[in-house]
């Protein structure tokens, strides 16, 4: 739908202000995704459309309205004119901006919040030019396609306007749309259990990026070591880290598996991911899990 003068002016205004405070993180997530897209040729799949993809081999259970006689004519052999998918799908995407995503176990790491707001606007990025519609979970906003709809996920991200906390609330979305739900997922697993399955209840489809720090996974410190709560909680100190690492490596691993099991009954996929490896790396794996996904 065309604009008017006055929208126009005003997603230009909003574009300007934005390219005053967020320029690193808009740069780098268009830098990323063309990147990864390079890898995946795009989002192109066979479908109803009208924009060629390929010719194939004919073969059993084609009709003969797919053949293209002129290309067949060109060989020995019959083929079938295939045309990409084009039906655009909604994508709600969503990343924990609570406390302890601040963290960061070295400053040459980025912290759990940096790493996850680059994944978010990245991806959205890929939806864009991919033509589906996307929109930030919890925002208020209908999700929509193109740079505008970018814009917004942008400033939600920036201006914190969505409210995030640990885990997304609970709200009424249309069935057979994707939910992309990124954080470090340090909640009660009762919690984590509620909100994805509660989702999914909608029939949702879903892909969970759970993001630690490497250090919350290794716990690499020796000696005494006093620990502060990321949300509030008390500090806790340890005479000798060194003797709780096996344990506590034990509890990780089982919050982790804890995560695998709550997506799996929902029927979602699960990404782990670390903040001290690429962006790329799980970026590709995350597009690549939705993408035979939408467009269903």
């Amino acid at each position: 739908m065309d604009m008017t003068p006055a929208e126009r002016s005003l997603l230009r205004n909003r574009a300007e202000g934005l390219a005053v405070g967020l320029p690193p993180l808009l740069v780098f997530a268009e830098r990323v995704a063309a990147t990864v897209l390079q890898g995946v040729h795009g989002r192109r799949r066979v479908g109803q459309g009208e924009t060629f993809w390929q010719y194939r081999r004919y073969g059993p259970g084609d009709s003969a309205a797919q053949i293209d006689w002129r290309q067949s004519a060109r060989s020995r052999h019959v083929y079938v004119r295939e045309t990409e998918w084009e039906a655009a799908q909604t994508v709600w995407l969503w990343a924990d901006s609570s406390d302890s995503m601040e963290y960061r176990s070295l400053p040459t790491l980025p912290t759990k919040l940096e790493r996850a707001q680059l994944l978010l606007l990245a991806l959205a990025v890929m939806l864009m030019r991919g033509g589906e519609r996307f929109a930030l979970l919890g925002s208020g906003s209908a999700p929509s396609t193109g740079r505008a709809a970018l814009y917004r996920v942008t400033d939600s991200l920036i201006s914190d306007a969505t409210g995030m906390a640990n885990l997304p609330t609970a709200e009424s979305l249309p069935r057979s749309a994707q939910v992309v739900i990124i954080g470090d997922f340090l909640e009660s697993i009762s919690h984590v259990r509620e909100a994805v399955l509660g989702l999914a209840a909608q029939g949702l489809g879903g892909q969970i990026v759970h993001l630690l720090d490497p250090a919350e996974i290794e716990l690499p410190f020796a000696g005494r070591v006093r620990f502060q709560g990321a949300e509030g909680e008390d500090d806790s100190l340890v005479n000798r880290v060194e003797a709780i690492r096996p344990d506590y490596q034990s509890r990780i691993e089982g919050h982790q598996a804890a995560v695998r099991e709550i997506a799996q009954t929902a029927g979602w996929g699960v990404i782990g991911h670390r903040t001290d490896t690429t962006a790329e790396s799980c970026l590709l794996s995350l597009y690549l899990a939705l993408a035979p996904k939408i467009g269903r």
